[in-house]
């Protein structure tokens, strides 16, 4: 592996291994301790570390953390195919390293965080792709438009983040992204329902870096979706 995508994933894989370890241990501890987290302050900290992670390396990877993502931008031509994989395999085994640890160090509380639909399978796969396509819409306008004020790539995404786990988390999870749910899943063995999280997500995305590429109007300055380094 070149030195180079070796940095990006090993940024992906820290900035994944951030998201799940705060998000899934915001879902453990606030069953833990009664509440006293609570709907919004999980949605909030899923939303803050997505942020601070993007800020810290955004520059180096894209800041992806999502296999939906990195396959999305792939597909639109806005990211190498021949990294995808790499990417990917650094994503789902942060994700699962971080669950690992959210066993050993609180124990098995809410399924390590596991993402689970309480509606109709039909529901939860409209969800989970509807979500996905809001969050890839605006990735793809931050990190890839030059007319996009970048600096606010961070906010953007971790407030877009937050504000659909504010209302599909009580129905699917709000997962968004297969790493998130592949990882507690794989780690407290309750697999069951996992395909949706899988396929959804990775459709939604599509269908959002699609959309914004037709609804860009030619931006005179445009990026590719990966890191200087």
């Amino acid at each position: 592996m070149q030195k180079r995508l070796m940095q990006q994933v090993g940024a992906e894989m820290v900035g994944t291994f951030a998201m799940v370890a705060a998000g899934c241990g915001a879902i453990m501890v606030d069953s833990l301790t009664g509440g006293t987290i609570g709907h919004m302050g999980v949605c909030a900290v899923f939303g803050l570390v997505v942020m601070a992670m993007i800020y810290a390396t955004g520059h180096i990877s894209g800041a992806h953390f999502n296999p939906a993502v990195t396959i999305a931008f792939a597909a639109v031509g806005r990211f190498k195919w021949s990294k995808v994989p790499a990417y990917i395999a650094g994503q789902c085994a942060a994700a699962v390293l971080a669950c690992a640890a959210l066993r050993y160090l609180v124990g098995d509380a809410a399924g390590l965080g596991a993402t689970q639909f309480s509606g109709p399978l039909g529901q939860a796969i409209g969800i989970e792709l509807l979500i996905a396509f809001f969050l890839m819409f605006v990735i793809t306008s931050v990190a890839t438009d030059g007319r996009a004020v970048g600096q606010m790539a961070g906010p953007a995404i971790g407030g877009t983040v937050a504000l659909c786990a504010l209302f599909a988390g009580p129905l699917t999870g709000a997962s968004m992204n297969p790493a998130r749910s592949l990882g507690p899943a794989l780690v407290s063995g309750s697999i069951e329902g996992l395909w949706v999280y899988l396929l959804a997500p990775v459709s939604g995305a599509f269908l959002g870096a699609r959309v914004y590429e037709w609804v860009r109007c030619d931006s005179e300055e445009a990026v590719d979706a990966e890191g200087c380094c």
